[in-house]
């Protein structure tokens, strides 16, 4: 479970009563999409055939331009996972980055899905002994994507979930 038992403001839109303003909702979608892009070649390269997690991100990059609706953002993120559930390590992780970036538009605070995701995928690709560095190396390259505007908010929830999200975010 990435999510929070209790739901943080800064991650509802205005419009359901919380902080965050649309701008910044499609920063978050766009910077997990990234994420999850920057892992996509760990899955491909076990399921070449398998569209759906690159469908997940494209959708998320969609829904941003306004070209697909919230609930095709969301589903293609729900397909990405189902192309994960028979998978296990490196594939089946970039696999639910994909689906987590597709799920932002949904609910803005699967942008750490995304980010955790492509940190426990880049962390089991590598080589034994070297998954702490490629973890910590998946996390600045993160860090460094993201936006100004919302860096800070991204830093804070890394540092406030990072528990439930298996520790990825120490480094």
């Amino acid at each position: 479970m990435i999510l929070p038992n209790v739901r943080d403001p800064r991650f509802i839109t205005l419009r359901r009563g919380g902080r965050l303003t649309d701008s910044d909702h499609h920063l978050l979608a766009l910077w997990a999409a990234s994420c999850a892009e920057h892992v996509l070649h760990l899955f491909e390269s076990v399921q070449p055939e398998e569209p759906r997690p690159r469908e997940a991100i494209e959708h998320a990059r969609a829904w941003v331009r306004g070209e697909v609706k919230m609930m095709q953002a969301r589903a293609a993120g729900g397909h990405a996972m189902g192309a994960a559930r028979d998978l296990r390590g490196t594939a089946r992780h970039a696999a639910y980055a994909a689906g987590q970036a597709g799920a932002v538009a949904h609910v803005a605070a699967h942008e750490l899905g995304a980010s955790a995701y492509a940190i426990k995928a880049a962390r089991a690709a590598a080589p034994e002994g070297e998954s702490d560095t490629a973890g910590r190396l998946e996390c600045r390259w993160q860090r460094d994507q993201l936006p100004e505007a919302i860096r800070e908010l991204v830093l804070d929830d890394q540092r406030l979930r990072n528990d439930i999200c298996w520790s990825v975010f120490d480094g």
